[in-house]
C-alpha cells in the first residue's frame, strides 16, 4: 500500500539551488546553466498544459474574439511590416504574437496555427547578415525584445531550430554594437526585457556570447533595483512635484519589478533579490489596487478606486509574477497572479472578447466619453469598452493575459517532480522521476469553487514529488490521497512524495472563508478565495460606434440602470455573519454578468450625497457612515463579471 509522504517547504525567502555546488537540475527540461543560480522551479515547454473545462471556454472565446480575427481587418496588424506588409513595424505586431502564439498551441487550433506560421516565417527570414532582423523601417531594439519574446515560444511548441539561430546572432550583433539603451527611450527603461529571452537561449546553448550579451544590456540600462529598494513615488507622481516619467509609466513599472530577481540568476547580489519584494511591497502601499494592480492610468495614480489601471499594466504584472514563481518560488506571487488573472483580466474585457478598456476602475459606475481624473496621457475615452480605446497598445497586447496564465499553471521541480503553480481546469503532461511520461487531469471549478481534483494517466505506477501550493487564504486547507487526509499549512508548498499509480487521485481542498480587505477612506472589499467582490449594477449599453460590418467589433458606453451608492452592513472581522453565498455551474461564457457563478447576498443601505464626481464615483466616504435610508438587499458578484462595479464599499454605523 503506498504510503502518503506530506513535506512543507516554506518558501517565503527561498533559497535557490545551485547546480555549480554539485546539486542535482531538473534533467528533462532547460534549467539554469553555471554561472546562473538556479531558478527554484522549471517553466514547462508551451503546449505542456492545456487548458479544460471552464478554461478551454474562455480561451475559445478569445479565440473567436478579437485575438482571433485582429490581424484581419485592424491596419496595425492587417498590413504589418511584421509579416511583410507596409504598414505599422514597432510594437504592435510583436504584441499581438505574444499573445497569439500560446493561444494557437494550447488550443491546437489549425486556423490560429496558420496565422502564427504567417508570422513567424517572414520574421524568421528577416534575419540579416549582421544579426539584426524585424521590419527594415525599424531601427529600434525595443518591438524585437517583445518578438523573442513570441519566438521562444514559438520553439517550445515546435522545436524550429531556426529560432536558435536568429536568437543567437541577434545576440551577437548586441556584442558587436554599442549599447543603445537610453533613459529617455522605451528601449532603454524595458532593456532587461531582453535578458529574458538571453537567458532562454543560454540554457538551451551554453553559448557564453549570449551571457556577455546579458551582461553588456544590464551594465548599460536603467538599473531598477535602487529604484525599487528606495522606491519615489509615495504618492500619485504629480502630487510630488515630480513631472511624468518612463520611471511613473505604469507598464514599465509592471514589467520592470521582475527585473531585479532575474537578475539575481546572474549577479547573486541579495540586493537584487529584495529589491523585487520591496518593489511590490511599495507598489501596494502606494498605488495598489483591489484586483491585484496598481493604480496606473498612464503614470502612477495612488489608491483611489477611480484611478485606472491600465489592460496592458495588468497582462505585464501577470507575465511578471509567472516569471517570478518560476525564479524564487515564493507563493505570494502565485496568489497574486491568480488575484490578475481571475478579477483585473476579466473584469477590463466583454465577456465575449470583442472589446476592451484602456482603463478600468474598481468603482466604476459610468464608462462613457468624458474627462475624469486621470493622471496622464489618457484621452476621454480611457474607460469604454472598445476596439482601441485611447491608445491602441493594449488592443495589440491584450492577448498574452489567459493563455500565458494557462501555460504557468504547472512547472517541473528539481527534485524530478511537478509543481501546481497556480489552479485552474487543465491537464499537464510531462516528463518526471526519470524519464516517465505522465499526464495529470485537473478536474474543478476553481476560482468558483475550492476543491481542486488532480486524476494521474501514465503507462504503469511512477513516483516522483509533487508539490501543491497552498495560497496564504486557505486556512484549514487539506489534502486527500491513498485514503488518507492531511491539514496543510496555508502559504506554503505541500510536497506530496509516493508512488502514483494510473488513474489515482488526489484532491485538495481549499476552504474559500470569506474575508475582507480594509481599502482608500477605511472602506471595505469583501473577498473569497482568489476572487474579489463587486455590486451587482444594471448595465445599458449605448453603442458608440460600429468598426466593421461583419464582426461585432464596436465602441460601447455603459451606463448604471440601478443605483450604486450602497454602504455595507458588515462586520469586518466576521463577513460569514452578514453575508451568505450562492453557487451555480460554470457556464460557456464564465465573466457574463447574468450567469455569474458565485453570488454574494449582503445588506446596505444607500449613502445620500454619494454621487458622481468627475463623470466617476466620488471617494468613498470615510467608514463608518451614517445613514438612516431603508435596508436593502444586495447582490455582490465576481470582479471579472462586471463591467460596472462598487468594490470598495463604505460601512454604515449602526
Amino acid at each position: 500500500m503506498n504510503r502518503l509522504i506530506l513535506a512543507f517547504v516554506v518558501l517565503v525567502l527561498p533559497p535557490l539551488v545551485s547546480v555549480a555546488r554539485g546539486q542535482v537540475a531538473n534533467r528533462h527540461y532547460p534549467s539554469s546553466r553555471p554561472p546562473l543560480r538556479q531558478t527554484r522551479f522549471v517553466e514547462l515547454p508551451l503546449g505542456a498544459v492545456k487548458p479544460q473545462g471552464w478554461l478551454r471556454d474562455q480561451l475559445r472565446i478569445q479565440a473567436e474574439g478579437l485575438t482571433g480575427h485582429l490581424d484581419e481587418f485592424w491596419p496595425d496588424l492587417a498590413r504589418s511590416a511584421w509579416k511583410g506588409g507596409t504598414g505599422d513595424g514597432w510594437e504592435r505586431g510583436p504584441y499581438y504574437l505574444d499573445g497569439l502564439v500560446p493561444l494557437a498551441y494550447e488550443l491546437d487550433d489549425a486556423r490560429l496555427i496558420g496565422k502564427v506560421k504567417v508570422w513567424i516565417d517572414w520574421i524568421l527570414a528577416s534575419g540579416q547578415p549582421d544579426g539584426w532582423f524585424g521590419p527594415a523601417q525599424n531601427k529600434d531594439r525595443w518591438p524585437l525584445a517583445v518578438a523573442m519574446k513570441a519566438l521562444t515560444q514559438y520553439h517550445e511548441a515546435t522545436g524550429d531550430e531556426r529560432v536558435i539561430a536568429l536568437l543567437t546572432n541577434y545576440f551577437k550583433y548586441i556584442n558587436r554594437t554599442p549599447p543603445d539603451w537610453p533613459d529617455t527611450e522605451w528601449r532603454g527603461v524595458r532593456a532587461m526585457e531582453n535578458v529574458v529571452s538571453a537567458f532562454w537561449l543560454y540554457n538551451r546553448t551554453g553559448d557564453a556570447e549570449i551571457l556577455k550579451a546579458a551582461d553588456s544590456i544590464h551594465a548599460s540600462c536603467f538599473d531598477w533595483t535602487p529604484f525599487f529598494l528606495d522606491f519615489p513615488y509615495t504618492t500619485e507622481a504629480l502630487k510630488q512635484g515630480l513631472k511624468y516619467t518612463h520611471f511613473t509609466h505604469d507598464v514599465n513599472n509592471a514589467m520592470a519589478v521582475k527585473n531585479p530577481a532575474l537578475w539575481y540568476l546572474r549577479s547573486g547580489d541579495e540586493r537584487d533579490r529584495q529589491a523585487t519584494f520591496r518593489g511590490i511591497a511599495s507598489l501596494d502601499e502606494h498605488h495598489g489596487q483591489v484586483a491585484g494592480g496598481f493604480g496606473g492610468d498612464e503614470h502612477l495614480s495612488g489608491k483611489r478606486p477611480t484611478q485606472g489601471t491600465e489592460l496592458c499594466g495588468v497582462v505585464e504584472y501577470m507575465f511578471s509574477m509567472e516569471k517570478l514563481v518560476e525564479v524564487l518560488g515564493d507563493v505570494a506571487f502565485a496568489d497574486r497572479l491568480e488575484r490578475l488573472a481571475y478579477n483585473a483580466n476579466p473584469g477590463t474585457c466583454m465577456p465575449d472578447y470583442w472589446a476592451h478598456q484602456f482603463d478600468q476602475q474598481a468603482n466604476q459606475v459610468l464608462c462613457t466619453i468624458a474627462k475624469r481624473q486621470w493622471s496622464h496621457g489618457n484621452d476621454d475615452t480611457s474607460n469604454i469598452y472598445g476596439l482601441e480605446p485611447n491608445y491602441g497598445c493594449c488592443t495589440a497586447n491584450m492577448h498574452q493575459g489567459w493563455p500565458k496564465f494557462v501555460s504557468h499553471l504547472w512547472m517541473a521541480t528539481h527534485d524530478q517532480g511537478l509543481a501546481a503553480v497556480a489552479y485552474g481546469p487543465c491537464k499537464v503532461t510531462a516528463k518526471v522521476a526519470e524519464g516517465e511520461k505522465v499526464s495529470i487531469s485537473e478536474e474543478t471549478a476553481y476560482p468558483f469553487d475550492g476543491v481542486v481534483r488532480l486524476v494521474f494517466e501514465s503507462s504503469r505506477p511512477t513516483r516522483f514529488p509533487l508539490h501543491l501550493r497552498i495560497p496564504v487564504w486557505a486556512t484549514g486547507a487539506r489534502v486527500a490521497c491513498g485514503g488518507t487526509e492531511t491539514p496543510v499549512e496555508a502559504g506554503r508548498f505541500a510536497v506530496v512524495d509516493r508512488t502514483w499509480d494510473p488513474g489515482e487521485a488526489v484532491t485538495i481542498s481549499l476552504p474559500m472563508k470569506l474575508r475582507t480587505e480594509t481599502r482608500y477612506n477605511n472602506s471595505v472589499a469583501i473577498l473569497r478565495g482568489p476572487l474579489c467582490f463587486s455590486l451587482k449594477i444594471g448595465e445599458r449599453y449605448e453603442r458608440l460606434r460600429s468598426h466593421h460590418d461583419k464582426f461585432p467589433v464596436n465602441d460601447w458606453a455603459v451606463y448604471p440602470t440601478t443605483p450604486w451608492n450602497y454602504g455595507l452592513l458588515l462586520d469586518r472581522n466576521s463577513p460569514e455573519q452578514s453575508v451568505s453565498v450562492v453557487t451555480r455551474t460554470v457556464g460557456k461564457i464564465p465573466f457574463a454578468q447574468g450567469v455569474a457563478p458565485v453570488t454574494l447576498k449582503v445588506r446596505g443601505r444607500a449613502i445620500p450625497g454619494w454621487d458622481l464626481e468627475h463623470n466617476s464615483a466620488g471617494d468613498p466616504p470615510v467608514s463608518p457612515v451614517f445613514s438612516n435610508e431603508p435596508i436593502v438587499d444586495l447582490e455582490l458578484i465576481p470582479y471579472g463579471c462586471t463591467r460596472l462595479r462598487i468594490t470598495e464599499f463604505p460601512t454604515i454605523r449602526e
